[in-house]
């Protein structure tokens, strides 16, 4: 028995390899400014700062036909996460995957300096690995998806002289509607049934950014959303209107009603199914529903970062080569 396990054992480190030869990785970080930021009333209610910098997935000995990227986080979301997982199939269809990171904890991108700051790695890593600007795709789940929604926003109103060329955006399961998750996070506060220091923490930002609440500063809250069911302009929806949009829900209905005692109301899939609707009549033929069911997340907890970890990767990579072959 002992030779058959060896050439098992020799095999496997062959073919683990052969795949990290097919990969090239760099990193860029800076020093991390040593400082934190306050996060809520309390007396510790602050975060460290975080590594500002990059991650790059290059696949070696290759011509890059695209780049994918993620606005993930260096500390709170395990340092690249989501990005980690697109490697192989990215690698396979000669897609670059760069990940980037503020030096702001679970960065909202309330800021311009933020968003600034993210196009400036971005740039960095473009211009110093000469990756192609085409087949750009803006990808994840949660803050890394509404931060993707921010960067493209920004850069469509502002006038720098680097733009990427962005073909399509993968949003997946995250908050676009910020009146609405204010209103979540306010019953959640009031019925007390789940830990609260999400819904506390998000809804001193909120307030404190957005400066005030939906009912004092409404329009606040409308501009910093991607999509509102309560706005009936939804001017943002038009800046997404000419890219390829694939969406990911997973509305845990029963779940979220069990342990969370949370209504259809209090669910990111609210956002994003009337977010696709908008898109529809601005005019967007390109967008697509995906929606997990029950069976096919195994995860014990549902949330936004298991709906990511659960989508199949090697269906989504070739949905993302089909956008540039149009």
């Amino acid at each position: 028995m002992k030779t058959p396990i060896k050439l098992f054992l020799l095999l496997l480190f062959t073919l683990s390899s052969i795949n990290c030869l097919s990969q090239k990785m760099i990193d860029y970080y800076e020093p991390v400014k040593n400082d934190s930021l306050r996060v809520g009333n309390g007396e510790n209610d602050f975060l460290p700062f975080i590594q500002k910098g990059y991650t790059l997935m290059l696949p070696e000995n290759k011509e890059i036909k695209g780049v994918l990227i993620f606005l993930e986080d260096s500390m709170y979301d395990k340092k690249n996460r989501s990005s980690k997982q697109m490697y192989n199939q990215a690698s396979k269809k000669n897609f670059a995957v760069l990940s980037v990171s503020t030096e702001i904890p679970l960065d909202f991108y309330f800021s311009k300096s933020s968003i600034v700051s993210a196009h400036k790695l971005i740039h960095k890593a473009f211009t110093t690995y000469n990756l192609p600007n085409k087949n750009v795709f803006f990808l994840g789940a949660s803050l890394v998806g509404h931060r993707a929604m921010r960067y493209i926003k920004f850069m469509k109103e502002s006038q720098s002289q680097f733009q990427l060329n962005i073909t399509g955006i993968v949003i997946c399961n995250f908050t676009l509607d910020f009146t609405r998750k204010w209103h979540q996070h306010k019953r959640d506060i009031r019925i007390n049934r789940i830990d609260l220091w999400e819904p506390k923490f998000i809804n001193y930002l909120l307030e404190t950014h957005l400066k005030g609440t939906p009912k004092t500063n409404p329009e606040s809250y409308r501009n910093f959303s991607s999509y509102s069911y309560f706005d009936e302009k939804n001017k943002n929806v038009t800046i997404y209107k000419n890219y390829a949009i694939r969406a990911y829900i997973e509305p845990s209905i029963k779940y979220k009603l069990t342990k969370q005692l949370r209504t259809l109301y209090e669910n990111n899939a609210t956002d994003i199914v009337g977010f696709l609707a908008e898109l529809e009549l601005q005019g967007n033929k390109n967008t697509e529903l995906i929606v997990l069911q029950p069976e096919d997340n195994t995860s014990l907890k549902k949330n936004t970062q298991s709906t990511w970890d659960a989508l199949n990767k090697d269906e989504l990579i070739d949905w993302v080569l089909k956008q540039t072959e149009k």
